[in-house]
């Protein structure tokens, strides 16, 4: 009875806070949304308007399924070595779905099938258990997924009472797409508009044409591995390393957006630049925790060194090979930007267009198929620069160089969120690395 007394308080406290802090989190979300929209998003959205994905009714119906979820807290009756089997439990679920899927889609597509709904009768009746199995699985896989990210996350002193403010929540969902949109003289992301995830490739180049024609910009249909609403909303996975990096990296947003840097996060393309490499970082450092913690067996290996034979005078000594150096996409895709970047400060935007066609078959051939590679493009992925090379352009080297020399200089990733999270500057993260 006393064990009882003392839980239900602790419980109660804790959906309380969740709620507290979750419904103004909401809020300040949905009206930033509102609030940032520019007089080109408005020109855009003349060609989405009919297409937009709808994130304010998305919010409110998983703003309260979490609440129920909390509410009920049927993850905390759970023995904590059943969590993480519940988990993987769900995501081989998913991929056993997943191949199901792809065979009725071949049932369908086979020519010598005259009658695939027939053919297919007991394979969609099986679907259709799994995906109620799969349902009721998702809501208790994603409550045990948000109480581990807490865990580690109170551990790294990144919590109040060990409550994550905002608490983690997340959702798994089909994701809309953003539409990115770029001058086309410089690579600077100006817009970016969720639209509906159900869009086929014929509207989404429909729009993109008419996007670029008749604004004159360079614009993307891409897809996103997760938004930063509140929940948060998360793409569906079989990998649980994905799951847990892309689930902190998107708290860490949520987290940020409480402070001065993520309300400064559209204040210019560095800022943005900045949140993201922060978000990367931190996310990939607080999702390999949970892995080491609850997940090990599935903990990257590190690479086996090749050993160095010794000298012999015997033996003579082997001819470099003539094998071509391995493809490098990082190194590849820098080059490509830093020449992109050269063409459109001389003012050649053509050329520079001409040069990234070039480059996308290049790419194309190399196993990399890139449907379009333009300033757009380069806008988004740009902005995450939380490792050296990639997408990035000279104008975030510096960025990713100041945020990475931060989080160097750290002695925790608390101590690294907790200051850079109140800049709202370039320059006070600059003078910030100057005097580490």
């Amino acid at each position: 009875m006393l064990m009882t007394a003392i839980i239900i308080p602790r419980m109660k406290f804790r959906i309380v806070l969740r709620l507290l802090v979750g419904l103004p989190m909401m809020v300040m979300l949905l009206t930033g949304s509102v609030s940032m929209l520019t007089d080109l998003d408005e020109q855009v959205r003349a060609y989405t308007r009919t297409v937009e994905f709808d994130y304010l009714s998305w919010t409110l119906d998983a703003l309260g399924l979490k609440i129920g979820q909390t509410a009920l807290g049927a993850e905390r009756y759970l023995e904590i070595d059943q969590r993480p089997k519940i988990v993987l439990e769900y995501l081989d679920l998913v991929g056993e779905i997943w191949v199901m899927e792809a065979t009725l889609e071949d049932i369908y597509a086979d020519p010598n099938i005259s009658d695939p709904f027939t053919v297919s009768a007991e394979l969609r009746a099986d679907l259709e258990q799994l995906y109620t199995r799969r349902s009721q699985m998702q809501i208790l896989s994603e409550e045990i997924i948000q109480d581990q990210i807490n865990t580690i996350a109170a551990e790294m002193g990144l919590t109040l009472t060990g409550q994550t403010i905002p608490p983690v929540l997340y959702h798994v969902t089909p994701l809309p797409m953003a539409l990115i949109i770029s001058p086309r003289d410089v690579i600077r992301q100006d817009a970016d508009i969720f639209v509906s995830p159900n869009l086929t490739i014929d509207q989404i180049t429909e729009i993109e044409s008419r996007v670029d024609e008749d604004l004159n910009v360079s614009s993307l249909v891409t897809n996103v591995g997760g938004i930063g609403l509140y929940p948060t909303m998360v793409m569906q996975t079989t990998s649980i390393n994905w799951l847990a990096e892309v689930v902190s990296h998107e708290w860490v947003h949520n987290f940020l957006t409480l402070r001065p840097l993520g309300m400064s996060y559209g204040n210019s393309p560095q800022l943005r630049t900045v949140n993201e490499t922060v978000a990367n970082m931190a996310g990939k450092e607080l999702g390999q925790a949970v892995i080491a913690r609850f997940y090990p067996e599935y903990l990257p290996k590190p690479p086996t060194p090749t050993p160095t034979p010794a000298p012999s005078d015997s033996e003579p000594t082997p001819l470099p090979t003539s094998e071509p150096p391995e493809f490098n996409f990082n190194a590849e895709m820098h080059t490509t930007r830093l020449e992109v970047d050269r063409l459109l400060a001389e003012g050649k935007i053509e050329e520079a267009e001409a040069y990234m066609e070039q480059r996308r078959i290049f790419f194309w051939e190399n196993g990399y198929h890139i449907r379009k590679l333009n300033q757009a493009y380069f806008a988004f992925h740009g902005a995450y620069a939380d490792e050296p090379g990639g997408a990035a352009g000279a104008s975030e080297n510096p960025v990713g160089d100041a945020v990475r020399s931060l989080r160097a200089n750290s002695a925790s990733l608390a101590e690294f969120l907790n200051q850079i999270s109140w800049m709202w500057t370039f320059e006070q993260l600059e003078r910030a690395v100057s005097q580490n």
